[in-house]
C-alpha cells in the first residue's frame, strides 16, 4: 500500500458499506470473506524514465463493480492494459481470477472494452461477433447461443445484419460492449463504456453492469462520469501521477466529506482560527464561510466556535460532498490536476 493512501481492502475483507448498520445506503453488508478476483502487489510500469504507474496495490472482490478514477494521463489505461495482458509490468506481481498475470486460462474468462477501439467496418455486427467468438475459441453451439443473447442484451437485436461501418457512434459502442460480454466473462474491464451514448443508452448500460454484479460477475469500470460511478460502484480507487492516492467503499469515502456553509457577521481572526482547528479547510467570501469537515459530528462545534468568538450566525447548511467534489479535492491536495 502506498504511504498515505486509504486502504482499498483490509485483511482481504470486503464490506460494501461503511461498517455501520445505520449507513442507509444500498451497499451496506456485514463484512464477509469473498474471493479476490484482482490482486496486485507493487505493480509498476515504467516507460524508460517516465512512470506509467507505480507501486499499485489493489484487491477487488468477486461480485463488485469497482470504479477506477483519475485525471487524464494518471495511469488508468496503463494499469488496465497490464491486467488484461497487453503490457508487461516492469516490476511487481498480480493475480487475476486466482491465476498469475498473463495466464491464458484466466484471459479466456475476461471481457475487455477499451476506450478507443476500431472494428472492421466491412463486417456486419453478427460477423464481428462471430470473429470474436473464434478468437475466444468458442464452440459452434456456444456461438449460436451467445451471439443472439448479447445482441439482445446491448440493444442491437435486429441490427446484426448491418455493416459496422453504417453504425452510429452509439451503436458502435454497443457492439463493442457486446464483444466484451460475448464469452460470458467472470471479470469485465470497461473503459468509458457510456461515453458515446445518450442518457437512455447510459441507463441501459448501467443496468447491464448491475445485472452482471447480481450474477456474481466483477466489473472494473474506468469512467470520467463520476455521477455514474457514484450511482453503481461498490468501491473505488483514485489514481494520480501513477500512484493510488485514495480508495475504499463509497460510504467510507463520502462519510468523511461534509461541507458546511454558514452566514456569519462580526467575523474575527480568532473565530476563523478556531474554525480552522476544527475543520479541514475554511474559505471566506464576505459573510459566507465555507468549512470542510471530516464528519457531521463536528457540526455543533462550528456553531459554538462562532458564538464563543462574538460572531452572529444567521444560517448554517451542511451537505455531504459528491464523489466529484471528493475527487477534485483529492487531486488538488496532490498539488496538480494533470
Amino acid at each position: 500500500m502506498v504511504d498515505g493512501a486509504t486502504p482499498v481492502v483490509t485483511d482481504n475483507q470486503i464490506c460494501r458499506g461503511a461498517g455501520r448498520p445505520d449507513c442507509g445506503c444500498r451497499c451496506f453488508e456485514q463484512e464477509c470473506m469473498v474471493e479476490m478476483i484482482i490482486e496486485t502487489d507493487s505493480l509498476t510500469k515504467l516507460y524508460g524514465k517516465k512512470v506509467g504507474c507505480e507501486d499499485i496495490c489493489l484487491a477487488v472482490g468477486e461480485g463488485q463493480i469497482f470504479g477506477f478514477l483519475g485525471p487524464n494521463g494518471a495511469g488508468k489505461s496503463t494499469l488496465v492494459k497490464m491486467l488484461v495482458g497487453l503490457l508487461f509490468p516492469t516490476s511487481g506481481t498480480a493475480q487475476i481470477l486466482g491465476r498469475p498475470l498473463g495466464d491464458l486460462g484466466a484471459r479466456r474468462r475476461i471481457g475487455f472494452l477499451p476506450e478507443n477501439f476500431c472494428y472492421q467496418d466491412w463486417l456486419t455486427g453478427e460477423e464481428l461477433l462471430s470473429f470474436h467468438a473464434c478468437l475466444y475459441r468458442m464452440s459452434k453451439m456456444e456461438k449460436k447461443r451467445r451471439i443472439p443473447a448479447v445482441l439482445e442484451q446491448v440493444g442491437l437485436a435486429g441490427k446484426e445484419k448491418q455493416k459496422v461501418g453504417s453504425y452510429s457512434k452509439g451503436m458502435r459502442q454497443r457492439v463493442g460492449l457486446a464483444c466484451a460480454l460475448l464469452p460470458d466473462p467472470d471479470l469485465v474491464f470497461l473503459d468509458e463504456p457510456t461515453s458515446a451514448l445518450d442518457p437512455l443508452g447510459r441507463r441501459e448500460v448501467r443496468k447491464i453492469m448491475v445485472e452482471l454484479r447480481e450474477r456474481g460477475k466483477t466489473v472494473f469500470l474506468n469512467s470520467h462520469l463520476l455521477s455514474e460511478v457514484e450511482m453503481i460502484c461498490d468501491r473505488v480507487a483514485i489514481i494520480n501521477k501513477g500512484r493510488i492516492v485514495a480508495g475504499g467503499s463509497l460510504c467510507e469515502l463520502l462519510a468523511n466529506s461534509i461541507e458546511v456553509e454558514m452566514q456569519v457577521e462580526a467575523q474575527s481572526p480568532e473565530m476563523l482560527a478556531d474554525l480552522s482547528s476544527i475543520s479541514r479547510s475554511v474559505t471566506v467570501e464576505g459573510r459566507i464561510v465555507r468549512v470542510s469537515l471530516r464528519g457531521k459530528e463536528d457540526i455543533p462545534a462550528l456553531a459554538e466556535a462562532v458564538v464563543r468568538n462574538g460572531g452572529k450566525l444567521f444560517s448554517l447548511e451542511a451537505r455531504q460532498k459528491s464523489l466529484e467534489d471528493l475527487f477534485v479535492d483529492i487531486i488538488r491536495e496532490e498539488g496538480h490536476l494533470i
